[in-house]
């Protein structure tokens, strides 16, 4: 028998409500299932080498932040850069091949935190592992990039590389002109009157400048702490040369002592074989199952350093209230 159009709407809807009854009878119920795939464990991929021994390349690229994970189109959760960084070591902790540490830096920079905690952390491999750590700066190693690096027993730079920017900044808008002009007003409630200190809604007073120029020397001093205890070959006379700010070629940085070597990754490679002893060790790199890694170039999936992009999105620029204290180059 031949069934209509009504028909088969009216027989699927029965055939619905069938089977949620029968779930509903049985005590099932719906649960809440994420479309999104955690992020798996890390693999190992041998780039090159037999061994003995491993080189681990590390991936530290785009802007250094502490941010939640996100979700990306490929229905794949992201892994933030400072978890991504510890779960590296971690895996390296563990692995007693593992002689040499190479950071591949490609980085503006980022917020004061992360690039704490990344050095912190580094720092940390060091002493449980006792590791030789070589950084190499590709196109950019600015700011937070070269805090890190100072975590590092030698730097490597390409000639063309730009880096230095040593110093901390904390950014806002002042947007009180145009909500005047557009007639929008702006009220706040507040305990203090330095609760709304930092609002985009008026001017800092003079002495809420005062208050944030505090933070930003306390953090400046400690960017200078650690450029002085990871680059114990500069004298006074190149700090001074160095810390208002200003950012350099891989060549002027050469002769400043911000690094140790002109070279590309390869070079770094090489320096951190001769330095363990080790011409054939293997060239490692970690990375998630179903991403492409190839040679010691390759990307960590989500790390694209797009740091230009999310400015031009504002995501760089400090949230509502909230100051962000960055150590980054923003031109």
């Amino acid at each position: 028998m031949k069934l209509g159009k009504k028909q088969k709407n009216g027989f699927l809807k029965c055939y619905l409500v069938a089977v949620l009854f029968t779930l509903a009878a049985s005590g099932c119920a719906f649960v809440n299932v994420s479309l999104y795939q955690p992020a798996l464990p890390l693999q190992e991929q041998v780039l090159e080498g037999e061994g003995p021994g491993k080189v681990l390349v590390m991936d530290i690229s785009g802007v250094l932040a502490y941010e939640e994970n996100k979700k990306e189109s490929s229905f794949r959760e992201e892994v933030n850069l400072v978890t991504r960084v510890k779960e590296e070591l971690n895996k390296a902790s563990i692995d007693s091949e593992v002689k040499a540490l190479i950071l591949r830096i490609q980085s503006p920079g980022g917020t004061v935190n992360a690039s704490d905690l990344i050095h912190h952390e580094i720092l940390e491999f060091k002493k449980r592992r006792n590791v030789t750590v070589v950084a190499c700066f590709l196109g950019m190693a600015t700011s937070g990039g070269y805090y890190i690096a100072t975590a590092a027993d030698h730097i490597v730079a390409q000639p063309t590389t730009l880096t230095g920017s040593i110093g901390t900044i904390a950014l806002k808008f002042n947007v009180e002109g145009l909500m005047e002009k557009v007639g929008v007003d702006e009220e706040t409630v507040k305990s203090g009157d330095k609760k709304d200190m930092w609002s985009p809604f008026r001017p800092a007073s003079a002495e809420e400048k005062k208050i944030l120029q505090s933070i930003i020397d306390e953090y400046q001093g400690k960017f200078l702490e650690v450029v002085r205890a990871g680059r114990k070959n500069m004298t006074e006379a190149d700090l001074a040369m160095v810390t208002d700010g200003r950012i350099f070629s891989g060549t002027q940085a050469l002769k400043l002592r911000l690094v140790d070597q002109l070279g590309y990754l390869n070079d770094a490679v090489q320096w951190a074989k001769n330095a363990v002893g080790m011409e054939k060790a293997k060239v490692v790199m970690y990375h998630r199952p179903g991403t492409y890694v190839d040679n010691i170039y390759s990307m960590s999936p989500g790390e694209a350093w797009s740091w230009a992009e999310r400015l031009q999105k504002g995501e760089l620029l400090p949230q509502k209230q909230t100051p962000q204290f960055m150590y980054i180059w923003i031109p």
